[in-house]
């Protein structure tokens, strides 16, 4: 292979799959076996949530905060649990309070296509990266000039790192081939968590879209996971390691454009999955212990109080009402007045009033995914 030179588009970049060097060295296998151990515990916990959709307000809200924390669009937690307890204050919600919002909404869409057509492809991805950024565009055209720079904060600001590959049908062939490695098992008969650290890189490095393909990236991950039935849900929170390790994450990127040095980067991409997936295991647990525990506190204390209203205010930090109306079956404003009042002494939410609107607060809950 050529020198490589930032300043040209790698359009040399090494197709799928790498050496085969890769899925025999020793470390890598070592390392293989520990994450594959604590990624299956994972999913084992998923499964014993009394509804495991609940994840999609807590564990996946928190992995789209990351996700977009790292490409440094931040928002507050106040923000964002306001936002996903009533529709219209989506609408309202400040600009990186909607991004987060939309890699939820990607995340979740990515899942359900997922689940109907059984594999990855070219459409699924551009609609992943549609999701996202909230357009109609597809992967970038080739006469696009997209470089990758330093950040502001970064030594040597503004300086090119990085020229992905572009030209005609440059794009398309790499994606597609992507693809092909991702889902021909038999042809490529590598094992898929392996599979997702090799990927990873190569979408990365192939820069599909004008923006928001390390986001689509990290969402192309879970679901893969989920395509190979390694999880049931795409619920790891994968992108607090990667915040927590950033340097590294990129260090480890460009050390395989640069070098090809394949190693040092499953290594650190399977290190990502194995705590991710301690991490995700105590979320977990700590959450259904705090659910048992706050079920048997409220039955003491509220008549009313039973096992679906309890899943619903584990369901988000922030509650209206109206969560626990639909969960009882209840519609009239006045008995639900009654109701969060009676959930307010018994200590189960607490209050918080902003304009008109009151929103109900689960501490224990809030606690356990701000920690």
């Amino acid at each position: 292979m050529p020198p490589y030179d930032r300043n040209t588009p790698f359009n040399d970049l090494p197709l799928m799959p790498p050496p085969v060097e890769i899925e025999n060295d020793p470390e890598i296998l070592k390392k293989l076996v520990t994450a594959s151990r604590a990624l299956a515990a994972v999913n084992s916990n998923v499964l014993r949530l009394p509804n495991p959709n609940m994840l999609i307000n807590t564990i996946a809200l928190q992995e789209a905060k990351a996700s977009t924390a790292i490409e440094n669009i931040f928002t507050t937690e106040d923000e964002l649990y306001k936002a996903i307890s009533d529709t219209t204050n989506e609408e309202r919600a400040n600009p990186a309070t909607k991004e987060v919002l939309k890699y939820r909404e990607a995340l979740w869409e990515g899942y359900a296509e997922l689940e109907n057509n059984g594999k990855i492809n070219r459409d699924l991805i551009v609609k992943i990266f549609q999701q996202i950024k909230n357009t109609t565009a597809g992967l970038r055209s080739q006469q696009a000039q997209v470089v990758i720079k330093q950040g502001q904060s970064e030594f040597r600001t503004g300086e090119i790192v990085y020229t992905p590959p572009r030209g005609e049908g440059v794009l398309e062939g790499m994606v597609d081939n992507l693809v092909e490695y991702l889902n021909e098992d038999l042809k490529y008969p590598t094992d898929p968590l392996l599979k997702m650290c090799i990927a990873h890189y190569q979408f990365e490095a192939i820069h599909p879209f004008q923006d928001g393909n390390g986001r689509t990236g990290r969402i192309l991950n879970l679901l893969y996971l989920v395509n190979k039935k390694l999880l049931s849900m795409p619920v790891l929170f994968l992108s607090k390691y990667i915040i927590l390790n950033k340097d590294n994450y990129y260090y480890n990127l460009s050390a395989v454009t640069q070098r090809q040095s394949w190693k040092s980067w499953i290594l650190y991409m399977l290190e990502a999955v194995e705590k991710t997936s301690l991490l995700t295991n105590e979320l977990i647990n700590e959450i259904v212990m705090q659910m048992e525990a706050t079920l048997e506190h409220a039955r003491k204390r509220v008549k009313w109080y039973n096992k679906e209203v309890n899943e619903a205010l584990f369901s988000q930090p922030y509650s209206r009402a109206k969560i626990v109306g639909d969960a009882m079956g209840k519609t009239s404003r006045t008995t639900l007045s009654k109701y969060m009042e009676e959930l307010i002494r018994a200590k189960i939410v607490t209050p918080k009033k902003e304009g008109t609107k009151v929103y109900y607060l689960n501490n224990d809950l809030i606690r356990i995914l701000e920690r």
